[in-house]
């Protein structure tokens, strides 16, 4: 499946996703929770050593 492809269809009542597209999507989906997650685990390490740094002032 083109990524064309992929990010013109839209999930709705009237055509449903042939088994290879909801696979495609599920990917994605799993791909940038993994991101979000990276960045959340990121910002929280970066907040926590702020905490640390300006506690021992």
């Amino acid at each position: 499946m083109s990524q064309q492809e992929l990010t013109s269809y839209r999930l709705s009542s009237l055509q449903e996703p042939t088994d290879d597209m909801l696979h495609a999507i599920m990917e994605q989906v799993a791909e940038s929770a993994r991101r979000s997650t990276a960045k959340f685990q990121a910002e929280l390490h970066r907040r926590f050593e702020l905490i640390r740094t300006s506690n021992k002032l």
